[in-house]
């Protein structure tokens, strides 16, 4: 079989050689229009007057539209329809798109679209937590409360309280690719849409919308994106209707694409989160009831921001049995770009509140902070075989509040493993060996202070809207024996294209070489879901499994008919295909089938099973499966000045039998990364007008390869994945983002050696750390 091998990236040459091409590449035909939006300068107010001669006059100009250019605005939002193309009046916040500039060049369109003049009857922008709930400014009418057992009684009865509050910034996606459209119009309306989306079915149906015509007219197309990270998950809708307007308008070729500074003012981030909490504990540490409060800022519209906010609320337990809990989550609507998806969808910001719970707790009663998370473990599963039995586990809470085996929202967690894996990367990493050398060294150093934590991740893999759980694929089998296949998943740089490929050539048991996988298409497989939700190899890679099959099947059947054989006893592997006693080549099987007139081509399915959820009551089972993992990481501050370091991290994380563990830990590594930015040294900063100012990478800073820890260690957990997913793997993209929480709880051990208050807001600059340190 090809799965379970390391074998590189599909497109690894073309990244390489720079002969990868993406939606900007794409040659375009001559007489191709180029656009470029005109934005507000002001958070919040009413349009009065826009004038627009300097920009009709600008060099290059081939048309300008404003609202009153249509009779019906295109909608862009992927949800509460509530995102205008262009203002129609109001302004939301800063960055808004006014008009739209047609011209003949990138710049000259650009340049253009900075020329206008507008008259705004400015109006104070709700920008903060405390001016949304004063103005009462909230989707899903008002606040969401799920719990689950008897919070204030538990919190009375604890033996001891303790309650805190913290602030959790945005992040900007930060891909290297920006947003980017090329419409090309067709004959009879027809419209030919390549995009860098993760959701080419959203960009379908949206255009369609737009030019008001059957989604059957528009075909949107995908081969690539460089990267997307959620921030293409809704944020490309704008761009592709644009494009796709002015294209049947004028019967021309039209492109778009942000610049950096345009992207960062326009689209939209990670929601930032305030988490406030009350819990009660025993004197070791046991947690017997959490209660959190979310206010998570939504920004303009709505866009995706139920999910995340539901995500965040779902993921409020992370890897902990606690008998009472509760959360009730405010979304909030400020007049700033509409926060939208990014890797994690919420379930980051959920995490990283119990985990500050968890360190607080370890200060409180001042126990290791490793040690008071393993209290509240679940606990681990019976290992299938018994070749390995659960980690040790701790006496049930003596205060009479048991440990339940199930959620908050009610999913029993079946497949619970961290147990045994913070156990292993305990030894592995040796922990407590360098937890004592950590002390050691800050007692005998007054400048320099370290911190080690160890912490757990337990993420749940499966759209939260369950009809999203479903994928489909398209597979040819060719008379020379190539494989071309389609799927409804998109490629960004994480390797999904390849993992499928690998399920293909192993269905066949032919040589990955004969397989190719082609631009995702919308007019090859239909009704595609987000490559999101972790959930891209899990669901397109089962309905390429069901196709292939379905093709194999058929050659079996022809080539045991031929030889008086069973169908069962044909044998696909190694590029070859045996029959009693017989043994051709795949390339042949392909040929003899063909001209024995047995279609070669098949169309897979797959929908996720045994998954429910009733938003409404915060109860079901959403998820297929968890995804599990433990990251160890060591950092050093200076107390002077606030700058700090990762020195060394160890991750063991849970991928199930991985489809390719190279990949796999390519995505570990990455994940990390990212996470750790997210929570040192990504800060996002609006001014009091409502005026984003980390616009650029000037001002806004991402982990550079010097960030990245030069001892850092990534193994994969061995053990399959309970559930019956594409050869029993579990899904990668999303779960190791939260390893970087592991820094964020090293450094609050730094700054508490260092005599300051651990209970820092993320992300910890080196500025933040610095007043941390100072707060003592």
């Amino acid at each position: 079989m090809t799965v379970a091998k390391p074998m590189p990236h599909e497109s690894a040459r073309l990244h390489v050689t720079g002969a990868a091409r993406y939606t900007d590449d794409v040659p375009a035909p001559a007489g191709c229009l180029h656009l470029a939006f005109g934005v507000s300068e002001v958070a919040r107010g009413r349009l009065d007057a826009l004038d627009l001669a300097a920009v009709r006059a600008a060099p290059g100009v081939v048309a300008v539209l404003s609202a009153e250019d249509f009779g019906t605005m295109p909608d862009c939002s992927p949800s509460l329809h509530d995102e205008p193309l262009l203002c129609t009046g109001e302004i939301h916040y800063a960055g808004q798109p006014l008009y739209l500039v047609v011209a003949d060049s990138h710049l000259n369109a650009r340049r253009a679209a900075r020329l206008h003049r507008a008259e705004v009857a400015e109006l104070p922008p709700i920008l903060t937590v405390e001016d949304a709930l004063e103005a009462e400014t909230w989707f899903d009418d008002g606040p969401r409360i799920w719990s689950d057992g008897d919070v204030e009684a538990e919190l009375s009865a604890a033996p001891r309280r303790l309650e805190g509050q913290f602030e959790i910034g945005g992040q900007e996606h930060f891909y290297l690719e920006g947003q980017a459209a090329l419409a090309l119009p067709g004959e009879g309306g027809e419209m030919h849409v390549v995009t860098s989306t993760q959701h080419p079915t959203e960009i379908q149906h949206k255009v369609a919308d737009a030019l008001g015509v059957p989604m059957h007219a528009v075909r949107s197309e995908v081969r690539r994106m460089g990267g997307g990270f959620g921030g293409k998950e809704s944020q490309g809708n704008a761009l592709a209707i644009a494009c796709a307007v002015v294209a049947a308008r004028t019967g021309r070729a039209a492109r778009m694409r942000y610049d950096r500074d345009d992207d960062f003012v326009v689209t939209g981030k990670r929601h930032d989160f305030r988490i406030a909490y009350e819990v009660g504990h025993d004197d070791e540490g046991r947690v017997t009831a959490v209660r959190f409060r979310h206010w998570v800022r939504c920004g303009w519209s709505q866009d995706l921001s139920l999910p995340v906010a539901d995500r965040a609320m779902l993921h409020a337990d992370n890897a902990y049995d606690i008998p009472a809990l509760e959360v009730t989550s405010w979304r909030l609507r400020t007049n700033m770009q509409s926060a939208t998806a990014f890797r994690g969808f919420g379930g980051p910001q959920g995490m990283l509140g119990i985990e500050r719970v968890m360190d607080h707790v370890a200060q409180a009663v001042g126990r290791d902070p490793l040690e008071v998370r393993r209290l509240n473990f679940y606990d681990d599963a019976a290992v299938e075989g018994g070749s390995e039995g659960p980690a040790p586990r701790a006496p049930r809470n003596i205060y009479g509040a048991s440990k339940k085996g199930h959620t908050h929202y009610g999913q029993r967690v079946e497949d619970f493993c961290l147990g045994a894996i913070v156990e292993r990367l305990r030894e592995t990493c040796d922990y407590d060996a360098r937890r004592a050398r950590v002390a050691a060294w800050n007692a005998e150093n007054s400048r320099l202070k370290r911190g080690i934590a160890l912490t757990p991740v337990k993420f749940g893999i499966s759209f939260t809207l369950t009809h999203l759980n479903q994928a489909g694929a398209l597979v040819h089998v060719y008379a020379d024996g190539s494989v071309h296949l389609n799927h409804g998943g998109t490629e960004m740089g994480q390797g999904l294209h390849s993992k499928v490929a690998q399920v293909a050539a192993s269905r066949f048991g032919c040589d990955p070489a004969r397989v190719r996988i082609t631009a995702t298409d919308t007019g090859k497989v239909p009704n595609t879901s987000a490559t999101a939700a972790s959930s891209g190899a899990d669901l397109n890679g089962m309905a390429v499994a069901r196709a292939c099959d379905a093709i194999r099947e058929r050659m079996a059947e022809f080539l045991a008919a031929e030889h008086q054989a069973e169908p069962a006893s044909v044998v696909f592997a190694d590029d070859r295909v045996r029959v009693a006693g017989a043994e051709y080549g795949f390339e042949e099987v392909a040929a003899k089938v063909y001209m024995g007139r047995v279609s070669l081509s098949a169309t897979g399915f797959y929908a996720t099973p045994d998954i429910s959820w009733d938003r409404a009551a915060g109860k079901g089972r959403p998820f297929f499966y968890f995804a599990y993992g433990a990251a160890c990481s060591e950092v050093a501050i200076d107390r002077l000045t606030g700058e700090n370091r990762i020195l060394r991290t160890d991750i063991l994380h849970d991928a199930g039998a991985s489809l390719n563990p190279a990949l796999d830990i390519g995505q570990i590594e990455g994940g990390f990364v990212q996470g750790a930015g997210w929570l040192t040294t990504e800060e996002l900063v609006w001014d009091g007008k409502g005026r984003l100012r980390t616009h650029a990478p000037s001002t806004y800073k991402i982990p550079c390869a010097s960030d990245v820890p030069e001892a850092f260690d990534v193994h994969l957990w061995d053990g399959p994945n309970r559930e019956e997913t594409i050869y029993r793997s579990k899904a990668v993209g999303e779960p190791p983002f939260m390893h970087g929480i592991s820094v964020f709880s090293a450094l609050s051990q730094a700054i508490a050696a260092a005599g300051g208050n651990p209970l820092i807001d993320a992300p910890a600059t080196a500025e933040r750390v610095l007043m941390a340190v100072r707060a003592s």
